[in-house]
């Protein structure tokens, strides 16, 4: 009687998860810092799209808005990772700001909040900020 024997080795096995653990940890933090780029970007494109629709609702009222309700865009970002918030400063001044509130963007040291004012000023607080706007900007 001739019996195959059929299966992996262990060895095999090992091989298999050693290089399954090596790909890992080479794709894994890439993939998070994709995620804080394409996070930031987004928030970036909410602020200046809050910014523009503040400057037309100065231009119908003489008065910048304290509501984001007012401008017709919501206090979050699409996939929810900023929150935005509006400072009014005698209805003549704004700023506009963006911090992380989820996924893998609420841990960046690197860029803990984005802003941008009425003479659409960028600014950006972290480790990199006000050093390396174009980094939380995106650029």
């Amino acid at each position: 009687m001739n019996k195959t024997q059929q299966g992996f080795t262990l060895i095999e096995l090992m091989i298999t998860v050693a290089i399954v653990g090596i790909i890992a940890a080479v794709a894994l933090p890439n993939y998070t810092e994709y995620v804080k780029r394409a996070s930031r970007a987004e928030a970036a494109s909410a602020l200046l799209d809050a910014a523009n629709k503040q400057e037309q609702y100065f231009v119908d009222n003489r008065v910048y808005s304290t509501s984001f309700s007012d401008l017709g865009i919501q206090s979050k970002t699409e996939n929810g990772h900023f929150e935005l918030a509006i400072n009014v400063v005698d209805s003549n001044e704004f700023t506009i700001t963006a911090k992380p509130i989820a996924g893998a963007v609420k841990g960046d040291a690197d860029c803990t909040e984005l802003s941008i004012n009425d003479l659409g000023l960028k600014g950006a607080k972290g480790t990199k900020g006000q050093s390396d706007i174009n980094y939380c900007w995106g650029r």
